[in-house]
């Protein structure tokens, strides 16, 4: 699944730690999240979107066949 949670996170001026304390994750949890090796919980994918003020598909791409 495609995101932009880099790309939030870097416009807010946050570390991966700062972030991951935020939402009460590790920062190899945001780390992953990044990287695409790791697609959020629900709940998580809806903390994230919570914190940046957005909607969760403003974050994530779910990439279904176009």
């Amino acid at each position: 699944m495609k995101n932009e949670v880099r790309e939030h996170r870097d416009e807010a001026d946050l570390s991966q730690a700062d972030l991951a304390a935020a939402v009460g994750v590790t920062r190899q949890t945001i780390n992953a999240i990044e990287r695409d090796r790791y697609d959020p919980s629900i709940e998580l994918a809806f903390k994230l979107a919570e914190f940046f003020d957005c909607r969760v598909e403003d974050l994530f791409d779910p990439e279904f066949g176009d």
